[in-house]
């Protein structure tokens, strides 16, 4: 009788259990590829979100960097005349800024906040206009915001040429949504 009580506990497995955890492996493998396929499409989704968010803010440092009125606005020849008393009105729009005087002769000449309204780039460029190699999949446009805007107290007004809004919007085809960055610029002249 002992013989067979061994025999009983040490039988293999069946076939259909075979079968069956076969299966499972197969499903939990499949998954798992799954798994591993969607990251590894979405892995380089960082790196362009990364590089957006730069270009975005390479932008927004060229554009702040240059003056609030043309350097060239003196519209009564006298040197006591400042930008900060002269310009009252929307910035682009009143003629303190750039539109009315050096948004001609391409970027390189942009020496104001003014010029790059409306700036729309296919594909990321340099101070002077180059296009940056490798960079050529991104898209950037360019907003300032003269008016109805109010920042701080006191209050500046963009309606009175005391202040404009400069929006950069960078966009690519893996990017589910554009990258975009606003800052503030004072007429402190």
């Amino acid at each position: 009788m002992k013989i067979m009580r061994y025999r009983a506990r040490c039988r293999g497995t069946t076939l259909v259990e075979l079968v069956i955890s076969i299966v499972i492996v197969s499903v939990a493998t499949i998954g798992l590829m799954l798994v591993v396929s969607v990251t590894t499409a979405r892995s380089a989704d960082p790196m362009v979100q990364s590089q957006a968010q730069a270009i975005a803010a390479s932008y927004l440092e060229e554009i702040a960097q240059t003056a609030f009125c043309d350097p060239g606005f003196n519209p009564d020849g006298n040197p006591a005349t400042t930008c900060r008393t002269e310009c009252i009105a929307s910035a682009c729009a009143s003629g303190c800024g750039g539109k009315n005087f050096s948004s001609g002769g391409g970027r390189a000449k942009f020496n104001d906040v003014c010029d790059y309204a409306g700036l729309n780039d296919a594909g990321a460029r340099d101070r002077n206009g180059a296009a940056v190699p490798g960079l050529n999949a991104y898209k950037v446009v360019v907003a300032i915001n003269d008016r109805g805007l109010t920042l701080g107290t006191p209050a500046l007004n963009s309606n009175a040429g005391q202040m404009v809004r400069i929006d950069v919007v960078v966009s690519h085809t893996a990017l589910a949504q554009p990258v975009s960055l606003s800052v503030f610029k004072a007429n402190a002249q």
